[in-house]
């Protein structure tokens, strides 16, 4: 049987957007709470009836939670330029050694908006 997982984490944390022209909004330090999704796909265990252990997302997503929540994300190491296409990627980088059946990584900065990422194009 092949499933998928999701586990969602939450963090709050401020940034800007160096990039982009000084008269945008976004280029004003601010905050969001930010929401992450992690999508696990694989084959159930026949034995346990499940791919894995929820805990062991949480375990391993611990580590980049405690460098992102209440953070000032320009400061992270490879987050100068903290979009939420560039935060994906960036949790995408540091999670897909430990969770080798990670298949997408979602990172919503609002209620009404998200950036999925999958780890090299693949369309919807």
């Amino acid at each position: 049987m092949k499933v998928e997982l999701r586990k969602t984490f939450q963090f709050e944390a401020a940034h800007l957007l160096p990039l982009l022209p000084e008269d945008h909004k976004c280029r004003r330090l601010h905050g969001h709470s930010f929401k992450v999704e992690v999508l696990i796909a694989g084959a159930c265990d026949p034995e346990l009836g499940w791919l894995m252990d929820y805990a062991d997302v949480s375990k391993v997503f611990k580590p980049l939670w405690e460098q992102l929540d209440h953070r000032y994300l320009n400061d992270v190491d490879g987050l100068e330029n903290p979009t939420s296409e560039v935060i994906a990627k960036w949790i995408w980088d540091r999670l897909k050694p430990e969770l080798p059946g990670l298949s997408s990584i979602a990172v919503e900065e609002t209620c009404n908006s998200a950036c999925i990422y999958r780890g090299e194009w693949m369309p919807v």
